[in-house]
């Protein structure tokens, strides 16, 4: 067993091939073949698999440029510059331009009534709750209900005075000429990787270039008309000036380092993030409150401002490639299996009957070898108080007295007689008699069988007398 074991590791073996002599078959397989070469050529030069990539990592400062006038009520004519507009409100990779504003002016530190939050007034003195305050109130209760209007009520409050009492901004929008302001972007990458460094002013771009550019007929100019961006995003300046909303500037940079084939250029889109439809009853917009304070006549006074606007976020992705041996290896092994499947296809046509039944069959039976499995073993049992022959198939699990017969025939002393019993069995214990079995051994029956080593264990005899088996006679 050991050597056999051994000799067994020396061996190899490969597949058996059928090989069918035809032009058709043939051309049908060379055509298949350059089919997927096609793919698998053109799927690398299309997604670059010969490459290794880096994604980008990458820096954004921008610059807002503009003026605007606008008539604000109680105040006047007012001049907006990029100071005034811009907000305190700015954030890393963006910036925010107020188009909308709800102005209250010289507010003071004081008491005054609160406004009526929910419709809520008071009656007494006793409705109102010395220090208490509310989440949305304007200030803290001093205890005292006064009146707010000529018919109503309210409580009164310690806060900045008057109150602010408009909620709705007004429409139009204060500052619509922010259509016309522009931003200058400044867009500064990097592939570590590769070590590789741009940014989105080209060399070939100069002061006069930047100062003419237009994006309407140079796609790479980096200065960009408010107005436009929105437009761009699918929205209405006009409309989104009224409550505000946030716009984001999608740069992508798309790099082939590769000697032959080098280019690495930023790609501008614009859409719009805030879900305008689903928050038009909740919250709509952008807004944001801040102060100007000054003195007058040593008492602190403010110009509240309730701001609303557009928030342009900047956000930068992308990635570099460059030609890599180990990465070309990688793909061309993983699209080699692709290759099975004009095998797959060419056995499903000739197995099948749209190429030929004839040759289906006879390719069919060259390549398919069928054999069987190992060979049933049927012993011939007698018993010596038994006038009859029992044909069962050997076990390794239990004895023979305990296995079921396959078929009972009267006993008689002649060989002939056996053959014929396992001829009639021959559909149920698969034994050919007459033939030759597919190991090419022919079924002989021996007059003379040694007895084997079960036979001399005491069984049980038919008639429940101990008593000893007679011989079996196996066909195997």
């Amino acid at each position: 067993m050991p050597c056999s074991a051994v000799l067994g590791l020396c061996q190899y073996e490969t597949n058996k091939l059928v090989r069918i002599q035809s032009v058709r078959l043939g051309s049908l397989k060379w055509s298949l073949n350059a089919g997927i070469l096609l793919f698998i050529c053109v799927m690398m030069l299309w997604n670059r698999k010969y490459q290794e990539f880096d994604l980008v990592v990458s820096s954004v400062t921008t610059k807002v440029k503009g003026i605007a006038q606008t008539h604000l009520p109680a105040v006047g004519d007012v001049v907006w510059d990029v100071v005034d507009y811009s907000g305190p409100l700015q954030d890393k990779n963006s910036f925010f331009v107020v188009t909308n504003a709800i102005v209250t002016k010289s507010q003071k530190q004081g008491k005054c009534p609160e406004v009526p939050i929910n419709g809520r007034f008071c009656q007494t003195d006793r409705d109102c709750e010395k220090g208490a305050w509310a989440q949305q109130s304007h200030g803290i209760q001093t205890g005292s209900c006064v009146k707010f209007d000529v018919p109503k009520k309210t409580c009164e409050v310690s806060a900045w005075c008057p109150i602010e009492t408009k909620t709705s901004p007004p429409r139009p929008a204060l500052l619509a000429a922010a259509e016309n302001f522009t931003v200058f972007i400044k867009n500064n990458i990097r592939f570590p990787a590769f070590s590789y460094f741009r940014r989105n002013i080209l060399p070939s771009m100069n002061g006069n270039y930047l100062r003419s550019c237009w994006r309407g007929n140079d796609s790479l100019c980096p200065i960009f008309r408010l107005g436009d961006i929105v437009q761009e995003a699918g929205e209405k300046f006009s409309d989104m000036a009224v409550e505000g909303g946030v716009i984001s500037i999608l740069i992508k940079w798309d790099c082939n380092l590769d000697w032959l084939m080098q280019r690495c250029l930023p790609t501008y889109s614009f859409r719009r993030l805030d879900e305008k439809e689903s928050n038009r009853t909740l919250y709509p917009g952008l807004n944001f409150r801040y102060a100007k304070y000054n003195t007058v006549n040593g008492v602190e006074e403010r110009t509240l401002y309730k701001a609303f606007g557009i928030r342009f976020d900047v956000m930068v992705f992308g990635q570099a490639g460059k030609f890599s041996f180990i990465q070309l290896i990688i793909y061309i092994g993983s699209t080699l299996s692709y290759y099975a499947l004009t095998t797959v296809l060419m056995d499903w046509l000739l197995g099948s009957s749209c190429y030929s039944a004839e040759v289906a069959q006879t390719y069919s039976e060259r390549k398919v070898e069928s054999i069987q499995d190992k060979e049933k073993c049927v012993l011939c049992v007698s018993y010596v108080d038994e006038n009859n022959i029992r044909l069962v198939k050997r076990s390794q699990k239990k004895s023979l007295q305990d296995i079921k017969p396959l078929s009972v025939q009267p006993r008689k002393e002649d060989a002939g007689h056996l053959r014929a019993v396992l001829c009639l069995l021959q559909p149920d214990v698969g034994v050919d008699h007459d033939a030759e079995s597919p190991l090419g051994h022919k079924v002989e029956l021996k007059p003379k069988l040694r007895r084997p080593a079960w036979s001399g264990v005491a069984s049980l005899p038919a008639g429940g007398h101990p008593s000893v088996p007679g011989p079996p006679v196996s066909v195997c």
